[in-house]
């Protein structure tokens, strides 16, 4: 990296114009490994029944579910953060607009995160995991909430935050479908999870052209994103509550965001090591070591008040 393009301030409108062949090639990458599939061949149509009301079927009750209590709880909170994608599409056309390489693959990314809250919906349903009538209340406060982008400033920021997202989301998908007690749900999940992964790949590959691009900016983003990270599903109804028991059976917790996501994205990005920075640029990368620190204090502290819990649990059960 030269000195030049380590002190150069690059604009939003910039860099997005220098990032777009960069996402043209990423794009034509996606496009070649990414494997149709469809949402209806992993729904268990066969456990469906009507519903209480104006089909006069059986009201739904717990004990039909097939699912760990952890399981619906997961779920749960998968579907609704899922259903809010009018919310998401309109934040990131707004940021990367809907023109060009980066508008195909605004709507790409949409078109294909659409098939996600379709296949868990009909999951839920058909299988009698959850109650229908909660989780459409929920749906409906959850999207009339919307979601406003903690990094709505800054397309930098956007594309730091959603190439650790997505791989968050990656990880929560498939540890609620090891965690479900359901095979046929592990396996919708494990392929809602390859579709995270390759979203994943995509803005982690573009994270790392606006390094080579801005280091010191990127590096600035990458911080800023790392110490104020929050999941786009943190305002539905009853978040915090499904939050701590997804954290306890080991879903998604501080343990896991460090290891599975954090971690993993940076040290594919050499962020570490990145060199030629300017003063804000090593203040922020200093600033990002400091916090992955405390991260792993908090990890350990929440492991043993995890293992106290889980042997709390265990005693009780006898």
């Amino acid at each position: 990296m030269s000195n030049t393009s380590t002190r150069t301030r690059w604009t939003d409108v910039r860099l997005l114009q220098a990032l777009e062949e960069v996402v043209e090639r990423e794009l034509d990458r996606h496009l070649r490994v990414f494997k149709e599939w469809m949402p209806h061949e992993y729904v268990p149509w066969s456990r469906g029944r009507d519903f209480d009301g104006p089909l006069g079927g059986e009201p739904w009750s717990a004990e039909q579910s097939p699912l760990t209590e952890v399981g619906r709880v997961s779920l749960v909170v998968n579907l609704l953060t899922e259903d809010n994608l009018p919310s998401y599409h309109h934040e990131i056309a707004t940021l990367f607009g809907r023109d060009g390489a980066w508008g195909t693959w605004v709507h790409q990314w949409t078109s294909e995160e659409a098939r996600h809250s379709m296949v868990l919906r009909d999951y839920l349903i058909a299988s009698r995991a959850v109650d229908p009538v909660e989780l459409e209340r929920a749906r409906m406060t959850h999207m009339r909430n919307g979601f406003v982008s903690d990094n709505r400033h800054s397309p930098l920021h956007t594309v730091a935050y959603v190439a650790f997202q997505e791989l968050a989301t990656r990880i929560s998908h498939r540890n609620t479908g090891h965690a479900s007690g359901d095979p046929l749900c592990d396996r919708m999940l494990a392929q809602v999870a390859n579709d995270e992964n390759l979203h994943m790949i995509f803005y982690r590959n573009l994270l790392g052209a606006a390094f080579e691009l801005a280091p010191d900016q990127a590096m600035q983003a990458v911080t800023e994103v790392v110490t104020n990270f929050r999941m786009p599903g943190h305002g539905m109804p009853g978040f915090e509550r499904a939050a701590a028991r997804i954290a306890v059976d080991g879903v998604y917790n501080p343990r896991v965001h460090l290891d599975d996501v954090l971690l993993p994205v940076l040290r594919h990005l050499k962020v570490a090591a990145i060199g030629g920075l300017g003063p804000d640029g090593v203040e922020a990368q200093e600033q990002l070591g400091l916090l992955l620190d405390t991260l792993a204090v908090q990890a350990a502290r929440f492991d043993e008040r995890r293992a106290a819990i889980l042997a709390r649990r265990a005693a009780a059960k006898g």
